[in-house]
């Protein structure tokens, strides 16, 4: 018997709970399973641990596992394998296939195309003086942010309005009162948020409160909140692709036998955030001799290395591309050091110790 089981993150605002399961309800009927279930990661019950178990006691032998997720950050990439991995082990006779978040996808484009649409007053033909900020959750996961700005940038290509700004409500910058301020200076006489959040929820009803601060703090611009995701009929779509690829075994990422992930899980429990975002890359993992192929569009240096495990091989290639900032806050290493720190990495995962131990004195 086949299972879906979708996931959603929980909220402790309860109409937001309310809305994954209406939303999830919705979807089942139009899904080619014989069994749908919803679990929660937290805030909420049912856990995925016993998703997992009452897919299994109404007789589920193949699970697919669905995160209703835009990105993967820790969750995704973490939590949700973790939780696997578990059930997994509990339940061996059981098939279990891990789907794929939402992700940069060109039907959440649509998506965003449409609520501006809504917010746009329909004798706007042109959004000459208008600046619009996608304002999305923030997270830890510098990937999963990266994303965001993705999509603000393809936003802009398909429309061809003058600006499009990101922004995060919480965890990591520029959040969204940098942003607004940001669109002010540009020139911006209008400002459309755009909410990057799937349901309701603690967060929205934050920036539901911040609009009547920025109407107050800057009286000579206009203000608009649009619509976050919600029962958007592409979202279904979205969600019923991702359960359809897991159901037919062609799922093009999947960790659940990823060393890396098994050691990073060891790192992050200490460090768990709940205000995650999730995106995941699409990563290639052949469950025997793993191929994971990672690239990464930046702009700073280039390099290939290859790292040869028993059974297991990695290629990445990284072609870094830097756009160009204001400001930044980090501390960059110096080139040497950073091709030192290269040069270890690569010694060491060669398993070449004379060589690895040397570039450590040198350090």
């Amino acid at each position: 018997m086949d299972a879906v089981l979708f996931v959603g993150h929980g909220s402790r605002d309860e109409r937001g709970n309310e809305e994954v399961r209406e939303f999830v309800a919705s979807v089942a009927s139009t899904l080619k399973a014989d069994l749908v279930e919803l679990c929660f990661l937290e805030f909420v019950t049912p856990t995925m641990k016993q998703g997992f178990d009452i897919c299994v006691s109404k007789g589920a032998t193949r699970i697919a596992v669905i995160p209703i997720t835009l990105f993967s950050a820790g969750h995704a990439k973490l939590h949700m394998p973790a939780a696997i991995d578990e059930a997994k082990l509990r339940y061996p006779a059981v098939n279990i296939i891990y789907g794929r978040p939402i992700g940069v996808h060109d039907q959440v484009l649509e998506i965003l195309t449409s609520r501006l649409g809504e917010a746009v007053a329909a004798e706007e033909s042109e959004l000459a003086d208008t600046a619009i900020l996608i304002v999305g959750r923030g997270s830890s996961d510098a990937d999963a942010n990266s994303e965001l700005f993705k999509i603000s940038r393809l936003f802009w290509e398909r429309l061809k309005v003058k600006w499009v700004e990101t922004a995060f409500i919480g965890v990591t910058a520029p959040l969204m009162d940098e942003g607004v301020e940001r669109c002010l200076k540009l020139g911006a006489r209008k400002v459309i948020i755009l909410p990057y959040f799937l349901f309701t929820g603690v967060l929205i009803k934050r920036m539901e409160a911040a609009m009547e601060q920025y109407t107050a703090a800057y009286p000579d611009t206009e203000f608009v909140l649009a619509e976050y995701f919600g029962f958007h009929p592409l979202l279904k779509e979205i969600l019923k692709d991702r359960a359809a690829e897991a159901l037919q075994d062609e799922v093009k990422m999947n960790c659940d036998m990823c060393q890396f992930r098994l050691q990073a899980m060891k790192d992050h429990d200490h460090h768990h955030h709940h205000d995650h975002d999730h995106d995941h890359h699409d990563h290639h993992h052949d469950h025997h001799d793993h191929d994971h192929d990672h690239h990464h569009d930046h702009e700073h240096h280039a390099h290939d290395h290859e790292h040869q495990h028993e059974g297991h091989t990695h290629e990445h290639n990284h072609n870094h591309d830097h756009h160009d900032h204001d400001h930044h806050d980090h501390e960059h290493l110096e080139i040497g050091e950073l091709a030192a720190d290269n040069a270890k990495e690569d010694a060491q995962k060669k398993n070449d110790p004379s060589k690895a131990a040397t570039l450590v004195g040198e350090g």
